[in-house]
């Protein structure tokens, strides 16, 4: 007769044990050769990256831009030449000389190769294009192609032109300059966070291990698995757009994930070491244990991540192609690489025990001396055990509470205004937002900032000039146009213009007023309001399908893990609920610009519009991360005693150490990331460090304790059909935890249960 309770698919594990620990030596060597050749497919992958993706590439907007570009290159310029005529002597911008040497430039400009649409105003004398004071004008141009064209031709052309010329100096601006500066303060940011976080993460597992040996382990995983990202990433941009905002995530999360998953492995197999197994039964038992764990927790991540699919913007996508790969390589570098390690290492993995050294410094050597410690140690687990025991006792007042401040914080986030991404992502202090600032402050328009509105298949002058009435009739605006395709007849375009901010909510407003007046023609409007106007319609309608995503797989595979119906219920929300005050900071602190001098940013008044979804997903994800450790080792305690609350109670002190020592790393990887001069990764850095930190301090210390206190042996419920489908496909740990070490020989990351505290300890 079949044993019930029999771990699902032990057989399986036990056969994937015997292949990573076969041939250690040779999965080891296979896996540095294929990082070597990921560090060369990897190469040079951000250079072939984008910097934009923000517009629905299927919207109207879209569309008009395209066929603008291609008719009236000039209609939308990409490039400004602001011309200072600042030269001693120099009467402004009117001086024959200034204008002669501007005159010159304009013409070489518009022989450059790439370049189309060239105009300024010493062209066209138009006002707009002339500061009030007379010191300064534009030139303007069309940079042709997609991102990475435009890119190339300004890295070409842009010498030629930046700097002084005579009677002038001549700075470069426009969105193609505010990109290519993006791109490159990204790469030169990447890198700095990089050399901040590796060593600090070095130190802080060394804390957390007590060993060195130990603590290089994480490290390895990361690396592979960011190198490994890059890789797929370099390959992804040879058959769609990339943004470099995805090598954020990479870093970010291959060192996150990696620590996590490796911290959890290495602690368990640490745990059974110093159980009595040997060095390959130890890594069998871990795989069962704690390595199925980690496929679940990686298999949960990748599908928060995987929603931005459904988006059509590349930002958001690029994203899900990061994130997912960055994931499943750590979760595989984890479950392959890092157990062939542990079976050569064996007892080795606990050499440099910095806690024993320190204890045979001050004595303190004797029975267990030799052996692994704990990290953190007896006194951190009694802590763990009176602060969930004080939650449990008094539930009602924690959950409330908990609840309450969370909700709390969450609440200038209601006062979200959504916008664009323009030059004030960079510092005060880049070229490119120097020249927009300028343009902002002292130019009476700004060339593009209004609507521009497409006319096709134009019947004659005299429908031109109708429609041209109906649109100079709305309230506040000035329309300029129409302007004919010579090449083309049945093209032209009007110019929109009204005061305000050019993506204010006016602006906004004025979109649809726009697109609802009646043309005999096909019209399509375009301008950063018209293309905030259409993203933000993408996202409406494609975020329900990518929550019920996230939330439908969430509470499938939580069921999974534990057969229960209520579990995967408080999963969900409470992890929601974990994300409260990442919100609520990004709207204070970004959006209303209370930290603007402190974290040197300048504050637009909104906030970028698939930002909130980015962060959703990546926070979501790492917040079931830290909740599948805490859920399994609980489940795992139950099963053992049948005792709910000293499950609960158990679960939170063995793995309440481990999750926050998690957390903090990860933390101090997103802060560094954060140290970004662009503004959207140091709200990404730090708002997903907020939100880990609450997750793992508040959420997985009071309220998940305080819940499941309250929800009783209920928790475990479950109707007899799903009952059985969990006893026939679900997962699990595979085996009940081994024994409990001494105190003296803790693995890392545990800390003694209560009732095993030896007796007279302090």
């Amino acid at each position: 007769m079949s044993e019930v309770k029999r771990p699902p698919s032990s057989g399986e594990s036990g056969r994937w044990t015997r292949i990573v620990t076969a041939r250690p030596r040779l999965s080891l060597l296979l896996a540095l050769v294929v990082t070597a050749l990921a560090v060369l497919a990897g190469g040079g992958v951000a250079d072939r990256m984008g910097s934009g993706g923000w517009e629905d590439p299927d919207a109207r907007s879209t569309y008009a831009a395209e066929v603008l570009e291609r008719e009236f290159p000039g209609s939308q310029p990409n490039l400004l030449l602001l011309v200072d005529a600042a030269g001693p002597g120099a009467a402004g911008v009117d001086d024959p000389a200034v204008a002669a040497e501007a005159e010159r430039l304009t013409a070489q400009l518009a022989s450059e190769q790439g370049v189309a649409g060239v105009g300024s105003y010493w062209r066209t004398h138009l006002p707009a294009l002339r500061s009030e004071n007379g010191r300064q004008a534009l030139i303007a141009a069309r940079v042709l192609g997609d991102e990475k064209t435009r890119a190339a031709v300004l890295e070409r052309i842009a010498p030629r032109y930046r700097g002084g010329h005579g009677p002038v100096s001549v700075s470069l601006g426009g969105p193609v300059a505010v990109q290519r500066e993006v791109t490159t303060t990204i790469q030169e940011d990447l890198l700095r966070a990089e050399v901040i976080a590796l060593p600090v993460t070095l130190v802080l597992l060394v804390i957390v291990f007590g060993s060195a040996v130990a603590a290089l382990l994480p490290l390895g995983v990361g690396i592979v698995a960011i190198l490994g990202t890059n890789a797929v990433l370099r390959g992804l941009t040879e058959f769609t757009d990339v943004s470099v905002f995805a090598q954020n995530l990479t870093t970010a999360l291959g060192l996150g994930l990696a620590i996590d998953y490796a911290l959890f492995i290495v602690r368990r197999f640490r745990e059974e070491l110093a159980a009595g197994r040997d060095p390959v039964a130890a890594v069998g038992a871990t795989l069962r244990t704690a390595g199925r764990t980690v496929l679940f927790s990686a298999l949960t991540v990748a599908v928060s991540l995987s929603a931005m699919l459904f988006f059509p913007m590349y930002f958001l996508r690029s994203f899900a192609y990061a994130g997912v790969a960055v994931v499943l390589l750590a979760a595989a570098a984890a479950l392959i690489l890092l157990p062939a390690a542990l079976v050569l290492l064996g007892e080795r993995v606990n050499s440099f025990d910095l806690r024993r050294l320190w204890r045979l410094r001050r004595g303190r050597s004797g029975a267990g001396a030799g052996k692994p410690d704990a990290a953190p140690g007896g006194e951190t687990g009694r802590g763990w055990a009176r602060t969930t025991a004080l939650v449990m006792r008094r539930a009602p007042l924690f959950a409330i509470a908990t609840t309450a401040g969370l909700l709390f914080l969450g609440l200038p986030f209601l006062g979200v205004k959504f916008g664009t991404v323009d030059d004030r992502q960079l510092p005060e202090t880049a070229t490119s937002h120097l020249v927009q600032q300028q343009i902002r402050d002292g130019f009476p328009g700004s060339p593009g900032a209004g609507l521009t509105v497409l006319a096709e298949g134009a019947a004659g002058p005299a429908d031109l000039a109708a429609y041209r009435e109906r649109l100079a009739a709305l309230p506040g605006v000035r329309v300029d146009g129409p302007v004919g395709s010579p090449a083309r007849p049945g093209y032209a375009y009007f110019s929109v213009v009204t005061d305000g901010e050019p993506v204010g909510q006016q602006a906004q407003d004025l979109v649809g007023v726009v697109r609802k007046v009646d043309a005999p023609f096909d019209t399509a409007v375009t301008g950063q309001a018209a293309v905030l106007v259409d993203a933000q319609k993408a996202i409406a309608e494609k975020l329900p399908a990518a929550l019920a995503l996230v939330v439908l797989a969430t509470l499938l595979l939580v069921f999974l893990l534990t057969g229960s119906v209520l579990i995967p219920v408080q999963a969900v929300l409470l992890n929601a609920l974990s994300l409260t005050a990442m919100f609520g900071a990004v709207v204070w602190v970004f959006q209303d610009g209370h930290l603007s001098g402190p974290l040197s940013f300048t504050s637009t008044g909104d906030i970028e519009t698939t930002l909130p979804v980015l962060m959703f997903c990546i926070a979501f994800g790492l917040s079931m991360d830290y909740g599948v450790f805490l859920i399994s080792r609980i489940k795992e305690e139950y099963e053992r005693t049948g005792d709910h609350e000293g499950a609960v109670r158990t679960g939170l002190v063995r793995t309440g150490g481990l999750i926050t020592a998690a957390a903090v790393i990860l933390a101090v990887v997103m802060v560094a990331i954060g140290s970004s001069r662009v503004t959207n990764t140091k709200m990404l850095g730090l708002g997903i460090a907020l939100a880990v930190l609450m997750d793992a301090l508040v959420v997985r210390s009071l309220l998940v304790p305080a819940v499941m206190k309250l929800t009783g042996r209920a928790t475990w419920w479950a109707p007899g059909p799903l009952r059985r489908l969990h006893e026939r496909f679900g997962l699990s740990e595979g085996e009940s935890a081994p024994t409990a070490p001494q105190a003296a020989g803790e693995a890392p990351g545990e800390t003694p249960e209560p009732d095993r505290i030896p007796a007279g300890s302090r």
